[in-house]
């Protein structure tokens, strides 16, 4: 066996393999941002706060904010209570830990819960109302504890009253440094009274909301963490409901053709949803039959998205903006994916007993996916494609005799590569401009200097090198200690000044 022909093989799959994504990468951005500018050209079609306070459909939402060490907090629950809704059926939720109460934070003014408060005093009684706090006891979970303990019956019957309908009310959750758009409930509830609502919602995050704050690299982050949210998370949610759409026309004309190739189906061209933890809508009573929040894991939203896939429940797309902030140093970069690592890892036990409970193609996919695109590539793909890429290059010229599978080796990693630069560092900045005029809050995102535009196009996987450090932190932690605590991304640092 030639092995060396074997190798060539091996690098042209790659290497035609990060073309494509990439490609895909392209469609699903701009896929994202057409449903993004749709969204805000119609926003005058929905119906005003009046409307919806007249109609006895209308949803009530409770959005949760789980804080902890969050000098801003305010920001974020002004943001929430200024949307345009009707107060009585709006209800914010925040849930701060105890052990905060117990070790406050030296650089800040006072304990986040103690901010909530002040804030509540100085609100017009009717927005008071609105404002719940809950301070909750130490316990495993973290942030899926303080989640699960903001959603007990005491806490909805004080706010919501005690004939309050699990199936009218949705649970949002944002983060505590989360900015919303003002019509987020507007378009959620013009969406269920229309008749599409789904059971549960995820919507778009762009982690621009401190873009002044950062330095270049931290900007070229920030656009890189965006470029995720609108390339994969919401563009999936959009093609997972027409593939179904697709389905369910086929399965309407070919019964026993669509019986036949369903697995196919769910095994090939079904995607896992992505939930992302802040902008993310859930209704009560799928939310109770789920048991909650799940606290198996490091994150709770990336298994709630694999929970209610498994349940047959695919979320909606929801093109409402959040602004979120990027972590401010290299350090806390790696910080966060580490974290998030440590969730992907966390995620394997529970995806192994969804498909055992369930041996569905779907479940299966779920894990096969997980384990071979999250576990295995995040951590080695920043080393294994630009080793490919040169294979790719390196052994086309032994094959010189061959032209077509010179071409071939020639090609694919030259495309992969000029791809890597013009979707990462040009469309990616192109696309999120676009967005600018939708923020919540106007936020400048053009490159104005040479520099900014060399780094932006040249440095664009700075990001993913780090989110690969990340991975290996955790991946060494547990090799030498056999566990990994996966610690919260500080920001009294950067807030508090």
């Amino acid at each position: 066996m030639d092995w060396f022909f074997v190798l060539f093989l091996v690098s042209l799959f790659f290497n035609a393999r990060a073309a494509f994504k990439l490609l895909l990468d392209w469609k699903g951005m701009v896929t994202t941002c057409r449903f993004v500018e749709d969204a805000y050209e119609a926003l005058d079609a929905l119906p005003d706060e009046a409307a919806l306070a007249a109609a006895p459909a209308a949803p009530v939402f409770v959005h949760l904010v789980p804080a902890y060490y969050e000098p801003a907090i305010a920001n974020t629950v002004a943001a929430l209570l200024a949307s345009r809704y009707p107060h009585d059926r709006l209800h914010v939720v925040v849930a701060t830990r105890a052990e905060e109460e117990q070790a406050p934070h030296p650089a800040m003014e006072a304990t986040t819960a103690e901010l909530v408060r002040r804030f509540r005093d100085g609100l017009p009684p009717w927005q008071q109302k609105m404002l719940t706090l809950v301070v909750v006891p130490a316990a495993p979970g973290r942030k899926a504890h303080q989640l699960n303990w903001a959603l007990r019956r005491e806490t909805l019957h004080a706010a919501l009253g005690d004939d309050h309908d699990p199936a009218r009310v949705w649970i949002g959750v944002s983060d505590a440094d989360s900015l919303p758009d003002r019509n987020t409930y507007r378009w959620l509830a013009g969406d269920i009274l229309a008749g599409h609502g789904r059971l549960a919602y995820q919507g778009i995050t762009l982690s621009l909301g401190n873009f002044d704050r950062l330095d270049h690299r931290g900007r070229v982050c920030a656009m890189q963490q965006s470029s995720i949210f609108i390339r994969v998370s919401i563009a999936r949610l959009i093609n997972e409901a027409r593939r179904l759409a697709w389905f369910a026309r086929l399965r309407a004309r070919a019964p026993r053709l669509a019986a036949a190739v369903r697995p196919v189906f769910e095994f090939c061209f079904r995607r896992s949803q992505i939930c992302l933890g802040h902008n993310q809508f859930v209704r009560l009573d799928v939310l109770r039959s789920l048991g909650g929040f799940p606290t198996s894991g490091a994150t709770e939203d990336s298994t709630l998205g694999y929970a209610l896939g498994g349940r047959g429940l695919v979320m909606g797309a929801l093109p409402m903006l959040e602004l979120v902030d990027l972590p401010e140093t290299k350090e806390k970069m790696v910080r966060q994916n580490a974290r998030w690592y440590k969730g992907v890892l966390d995620d394997v036990a529970f995806l192994v007993g969804a498909w055992r409970a369930e041996p569905s193609a779907y479940n299966l996919a779920q894990l096969c996916r997980h384990v071979g695109n999250k576990v295995i590539e995040w951590p080695i793909a920043a080393i294994v494609y630009p080793i490919v890429g040169f294979l790719g290059w390196h052994l086309a010229y032994r094959f010189a005799d061959r032209p077509l599978l010179f071409v071939l080796g020639i090609a694919f990693p030259s495309i992969s590569l000029g791809l890597t630069i013009w979707v990462g560092g040009i469309v990616t900045q192109d696309l999120i401009e676009s967005l600018t005029p939708y923020f919540p809050r106007p936020v400048s995102v053009a490159r104005t200097t040479l520099a900014a535009k060399f780094w932006g196009t040249f440095r664009c996987q700075t990001y993913w090198l780090l989110a690969t450090r990340g991975a290996w932190r955790v991946l060494l932690a547990l090799a030498r200690s056999g566990g990994f605590e996966a610690a919260k991304t500080d920001r009294v640092s950067t807030r508090s000044r």
